[in-house]
């Protein structure tokens, strides 16, 4: 609910900025003037929850912050325009988020730059929008690889290869989980992900169908990491494997489900082993049709 009091507080603040703009300034800055009365009048709509309004004012303060020549000031401002309209706008925060990027892209502030295609990214991903999640994980990474946190870069691609086999792209999301596997063998915090990312690959590997290629990916694994092959994550793959080449759908199954016992396969690994599972079921319905 609104805070009326505070929202009127808001409206003559916005106003009195209104004012200075259009009036003569003998002395001072007319623009620095307003920019002061335009932060009291959002700080007012936010604490009155009108987050539209304040969405509002937080551009027109950056929008003066620019006519200053005060860029870092400018991005802050449509940063917060950007997270004053999260909570009504996701369309318009997106919007405001990216003009604070541009400008801390143009200014040099390439950590702030990661942290904002971070947030841009994950907001897309709330509206189920994966190919632009995508695209700005993809500059996340980058921005954060060139900073050298090569932890949160990793976070990101790892991001982009859940969403590129989603999409069946999976060559993209082989290469990504196999080359964060490799970084991560001599690493003493990450190698124990070391199998997990082999697994994915693995189901990507096993998504697109071809035998030879899964074949080929189980020795190559096993050469990047020799404690993969007594692994419960390589019996998996190797027993899927083997199903798919003799097209036997309860070998499959009955491979997942010993797995799933011990360790609950979740909701990403699930949907594409349902695409492997019907593509077993697709095979077996075309031999019927021949016989």
């Amino acid at each position: 609910m609104f805070d009326q009091n505070q929202v009127s507080k808001g409206d003559d603040f916005e106003k009195q900025a209104e004012k200075k703009l259009t009036g003569w300034a003998l002395f001072g800055s007319k623009n620095e003037d307003a920019a002061d009365l335009y932060e009291k009048a959002a700080n007012c709509y936010k604490l009155g929850k009108s987050w539209d309004k304040a969405g509002a004012v937080y551009v027109k303060l950056a929008e003066c912050y620019l006519k200053l020549d005060s860029k870092h000031e400018a991005a802050n401002a449509f940063a917060e325009a950007g997270h004053a309209y999260k909570k009504t706008n996701p369309t318009e925060c997106i919007c405001q988020l990216e003009q604070a990027l541009e400008i801390f892209m143009e200014i040099g502030r390439l950590s702030m730059s990661a942290r904002y295609c971070k947030e841009i990214a994950e907001l897309y991903e709330q509206q189920q929008n994966l190919e632009q999640a995508m695209v700005y994980y993809d500059k996340a990474a980058d921005l954060y690889q060139g900073e050298e946190v090569s932890s949160s870069a990793n976070q990101c691609r790892l991001k982009i290869a859940q969403y590129s086999a989603e999409l069946e792209q999976y060559p993209k999301a082989i290469e990504i989980f196999e080359d964060i596997a490799k970084q991560s063998l001599n690493n003493n915090l990450l190698k124990y992900g070391v199998k997990g990312h082999l697994l994915n690959a693995g189901i990507c590997q096993l998504c697109k169908g071809d035998v030879v290629a899964i074949t080929n990916a189980l020795d190559k694994y096993q050469d990047m990491d020799p404690t993969f092959a007594g692994s419960r994550e390589y019996r998996l793959l190797a027993d899927m494997a083997a199903s798919v080449d003799e097209e036997d759908i309860d070998k499959f199954t009955d491979a997942i489900k010993e797995y799933d016992t011990i360790t609950k396969l979740d909701a990403w690994k699930t949907t594409l082993l349902l695409r492997v599972k019907e593509m077993l079921k697709a095979k077996e319905m075309e031999e019927d049709d021949l016989t």
